[in-house]
């Protein structure tokens, strides 16, 4: 391990949501960080100026924010540093350890097809590397003197020890011929500049590492740790799609209707694991998160996983804060807002309500029946049930609650099951078509509980209504 304090960083690039593969990368940069007591950075990596958006910036950090992965000091914009990237180029230059390239377009085009003909790696030949023959006020680019001779490993905390032949590397572009600084350049510097310690990503940027190694060393800068994350694929195996999962984690929030601290658990164990625990609360992630823990083999995207894993979170989450989560949700199937008084029946409802659902979609949809106007609407399930009742049995019933003073669960229950033995039927045969009646629906919480909470009014008055049908 370093001796320096450790810093990380996740640097994104805003031409889009924030991916969920892109989530789990900040998450174990964000874990490591705080495992080891340092700092983790976030970087927005927005020199493609055709392709970055504001809004995309702000679905990034709104995700960033949402999954609670607060970063240190202030967001380092990319592209505001070019002058910082440009003067590196120029340092490389006069050190000699770049070189001035004044190749056409032209030239590089047909360099690549002499040896895409010949079947040979595609690499510029450094044709330039070592003239001084500059022609004047010709536009040329700035390229690294990458080494030629003998091979660079690099101890990655994931994939083990790799190693690279010096010759199969090429003299990448530092600065185009319009003086703005490429990708590779950009990258370097400014983690050079921010401290980072530790570069955590994906393995499709494992080949990245070596070129930027050399212009590490090329500088004399101080080298980080690599860890280079497997990817995420698809249940199937296949690269992660959007038929997979793969969306951007505002969708996870606003479409499917999971919550923060269950993705973050599910993401975490998606390449990493501490020996046989699943649900692990962040205080646990942080004490446990070592890279020695991510696993080489690509993960595998199971969304009936999440859903089950969310369903969790769901019966654990504060009753008061599944209600705020739900309200928007439930006021936009309604058509009206939510009042002080629905949310507070809402509130005593959730212990019931939570026990059933897998995400605030769910959550929303079995609440409706609480709040809806009457008549309430009859799904199919129900018509079924009303259709078939024995005749005059939901008159009977409702006499009997109308006659009822002690209108708790329990004593709700105790009038069913003395109509059921008055009938010579089940309880279900009593409870299902009074379900259906009461909300709608042929399946809901707990009955008595509903009837409970509803009220003998309102009970009394939706059998009415279900009579009149």
């Amino acid at each position: 391990m370093s001796a320096r304090k450790v810093v990380t960083r996740f640097a994104p690039s805003p031409t889009g949501f924030l991916h969920i593969g892109g989530a789990r990368t900040a998450l174990f940069n964000w874990l490591f960080a705080r495992h080891h007591g340092g700092e983790f950075q976030l970087r927005i990596e927005d020199t493609d100026r055709a392709r970055s958006t504001e809004p995309a910036i702000a679905a990034i950090l709104d995700g960033m924010r949402w999954l609670n992965l607060n970063w240190d000091g202030e967001v380092v914009y990319q592209f505001s540093r070019a002058a910082r990237h440009a003067e590196v180029a120029h340092q490389l230059l006069a050190a000699g350890q770049a070189y001035r390239c004044y190749a056409t377009p032209e030239e590089l085009a047909e360099l690549r097809e002499q040896q895409r003909a010949a079947k040979q790696p595609m690499r510029y030949d450094g044709r330039w590397r070592d003239r001084t023959d500059w022609p004047n006020d010709a536009p040329y680019v700035i390229r690294l003197k990458a080494p030629r001779e003998g091979s660079v490993t690099i101890d990655d905390q994931v994939q083990g020890p790799v190693t690279v032949n010096n010759a199969e590397l090429d003299d990448f572009v530092l600065l185009r011929s319009d003086g703005t600084p490429t990708y590779m350049l950009a990258v370097v510097v400014d983690d050079h500049d921010m401290g980072v310690t530790h570069v955590i990503r994906g393995d499709d940027h494992l080949n990245n590492a070596f070129r930027q190694l050399a212009l590490i060393r090329a500088m004399g800068w101080p080298e980080p740790v690599y860890a280079h994350i497997p990817l995420i694929h698809g249940a199937d195996g296949a690269k992660l799609s959007k038929r997979h999962g793969a969306l951007g984690v505002d969708a996870y929030r606003d479409e499917l209707g999971l919550l923060p601290e269950a993705v973050e658990n599910y993401l975490l164990r998606l390449g990493w694991g501490h020996g046989d625990a699943e649900i692990i609360s962040r205080d646990e992630a942080v004490q446990w998160f070592e890279l020695a823990g991510v696993g080489r083999s690509p993960s595998r995207f199971d969304m009936k996983k999440l859903e089950n894993l969310n369903g969790h979170y769901m019966r654990l989450a504060d009753d008061a804060r599944l209600v705020d989560l739900i309200a928007p949700r439930v006021a936009a199937a309604l058509g009206r807002e939510i009042s002080d008084s629905d949310g507070a029946l809402l509130q005593r409802t959730m212990p019931e309500l939570k026990k059933r659902a897998n995400n605030l979609n769910d959550l929303a949809g079995s609440s409706l029946f609480y709040l809806r106007s009457r008549p309430i609407p009859m799904d199919e399930g129900a018509a079924k049930l009303l259709a078939s009742a024995t005749p005059g049995l939901l008159d009977r019933a409702r006499a009997r609650f109308a006659a009822q003073d002690d209108w708790t669960a329990a004593a709700l229950e105790q009038v069913a099951r003395a109509l059921a033995e008055s009938e010579g039927a089940k309880l279900g045969q009593i409870a299902q078509p009074l379900r259906a009646a009461v909300t709608g629906s042929a399946q809901s919480p707990g009955l008595f509980e509903v009837l409970e909470v509803l009220g003998r009014d309102e009970v009394l008055g939706r059998i009415d209504d279900a009579l009149a049908n």
